[in-house]
């Protein structure tokens, strides 16, 4: 069967790994309907690709999602650290960090926390979410060629099983299909960066006996250092499923023939430190670790995201987290895009406000790979290491200093030396818990489906003039006033005051993006608020 059926549709989006997962999520919870192809029959069987960054889960949190991917990862709850040693039986072990934030210092900052979840177990649950929200994902589809013009994309994809050919009308297109990006490919976009980095083979196997070699050692990984046998051993679920990751030399000739199950239960007896330990090889793949961001995150309608715009190594499980969060900035813009309360411009700070953190957090990566010794990895650990690009800055203190936002100093870095979040343009704003109609919500839950601006409820310009703008742009933007008065939309908890906490004063105002990045603040009041707000939004939204 070879037959042409006609799909209008106003996003399509290639690639149904995290990235294309989540931006389907993220689509769906926004009312844009849109269809989603992927080539293999169904999410990834193989446990990799785990470390959900706090930013990550702060993004599922708004699209209620969080709670489904913790539990599908409670299995590893109590998994912290990173240990590293010459064996697990021997005396050279240290600790490179034993709790992922230590002390609790973490909810100063987030209501969420870091969740180890694998990709073969966290795909499934985007997968259900997804569709119980609305999205249509096809699977065993394929997508044979694609042309644009000024109107929209034009493209044939294929049923795998089937034979049939559909020809998809899309008015954008996102491509989140790997790091060998046919997509990318035809645009022309070419990479910057390093390259690759090293090459592994990841084994997953079975072994009874390890649980107890392991003993209380609640490890995410462990880097087994041991010259003859080094390699990474991760657990999947503590008891008897295991993964290690085994140094790959392809550019010495060594092939993945070379890997027969033999040598691979031999090496991992070694590098463990016990060569009577049963180990039962049940699976084996192949990956690179490499070092490249696009040049350009995309080309007139057609986006890229995730690993198709930057591969990077994969020590503080930085790629996949950056993808995802590439996902959830450009949503929000294709919807008002889409909507036309946008203009088309607000499309092309995509590109302006993701590729300057594709670059920084690429960058980090691979030194802190040089930091924690990552077998295979023979880079030093370089400029990016120590307090300066700490794990928490990186993952959740970056900032935007182009793009949708109002008031950066664009000389500023992208990756600040600490943690601030207090509140400036381009940066995620700030964590406060409030109280609001008898329950307890984080100032981070009420950014997803609108601009929010936030303001004093004992000031009553802001709200007014934000309902009149909301209704001049037809541009979905919501005001609250905070506060411990009568008439207030939200109250701080324990007397917090929130405009400190956003580096305004009570007079003064911030707007929120729907992703929740502070997009303009005032830090006082206004002689029109209305006015203000109004060439603030026009700007903003590249409404010309």
């Amino acid at each position: 069967m070879n037959e042409n059926v006609d799909l209008r549709v106003p996003v399509l989006i290639v690639g149904g790994s995290l990235v294309g997962l989540s931006a389907s999520l993220f689509l769906s919870r926004l009312g844009v309907r849109h269809l989603l192809v992927e080539k293999h029959s169904s999410t990834s069987t193989h446990p990799r690709g785990r470390g959900n960054n706090v930013r990550t889960m702060e993004v599922f949190r708004t699209a209620g999602a969080d709670q489904l991917i913790r539990d599908a990862a409670s299995v590893l709850a109590d998994n912290h650290g990173i240990l590293q040693a010459g064996s697990l039986t021997g005396d050279d072990q240290e600790w490179l960090f034993k709790e992922i934030d230590p002390g609790g210092g973490l909810a100063r900052f987030s209501p969420s926390g870091w969740c180890l979840c694998s990709q073969n177990d966290l795909e499934p649950v985007l997968v259900d979410y997804a569709r119980a929200q609305g999205s249509e994902l096809r699977f065993s589809t394929e997508l044979l060629t694609f042309e644009q013009d000024a109107d929209g994309v034009t493209a044939v994809v294929k049923d795998r099983e089937t034979g049939e050919h559909t020809t998809v009308h899309a008015d954008y297109l996102v491509a989140a299909d790997g790091p060998r990006s046919p997509v990318r490919e035809q645009l022309g976009i070419g990479q910057t960066g390093p390259g690759d980095l090293f090459h592994n083979v990841s084994i997953t196997f079975r072994s009874r006996r390890l649980a107890s070699v392991v003993g209380d050692r609640r490890f995410i990984v462990c880097y087994l250092t041991n010259p003859e046998a080094d390699g990474a051993l991760l657990p999947v679920d503590n008891v008897e499923r295991w993964v290690f990751h085994a140094p790959w030399q392809p550019d010495r000739g060594e092939t993945l023939e070379d890997f027969t199950d033999e040598r691979c239960a031999e090496h991992i007896r070694k590098a463990v430190g016990a060569p009577d330990l049963d180990v039962e090889i049940t699976g084996k793949a192949p990956w690179h670790a490499a070092e490249r961001v696009a040049e350009r995150y995309g080309s007139g309608r057609v986006f890229l995201a995730g690993d198709s715009a930057h591969e990077m190594s994969p020590t503080g499980a930085f790629g996949s987290n950056t993808g995802i969060q590439d996902a959830h900035n450009l949503a929000w813009k294709l919807a008002v895009v889409l909507d036309e309360a946008a203009g088309p411009g607000l499309l092309r700070t995509y590109e302006e406000e993701r590729l300057p953190v594709a670059r920084a957090t690429s960058a980090r990566a691979s030194a802190r790979s040089g930091e924690h010794s990552h077998p295979g990895y023979a880079g030093s650990p370089g400029p990016g290491g120590g307090r300066k690009g700490g794990m928490l800055t990186v993952a959740l203190g970056y900032r935007y200093l182009r793009g949708a936002v109002l008031g950066v100093d664009p000389s500023l870095p992208v990756v600040p030396e600490g943690m601030g979040l207090t509140g400036e343009p381009g940066t995620r704003a700030p964590h406060m818990w409030l109280g609001r109609e008898g329950g307890r919500v984080s100032t981070l839950d009420l950014y997803e489906k609108s601009f929010v601006l936030l303001c004093d409820a004992r000031y009553t310009e802001w709200r007014p003039a934000a309902e009149q703008v909301a209704k001049r742009l037809s541009v979905p933007l919501e005001a609250f006033g905070i506060g411990s008065v009568p008439g207030a939309d939200l109250e701080p908890e324990n007397g917090a005051d929130w405009a400190a906490a956003h580096g305004t004063s009570a007079e003064g105002t911030v707007l929120v993006r729907p992703d929740g990045f502070v997009a303009w603040r005032s830090e006082g009041a206004a002689a029109d608020p209305e006015a203000t707000l109004y060439e603030v939004m026009m700007t903003l939204l590249h409404r010309d």
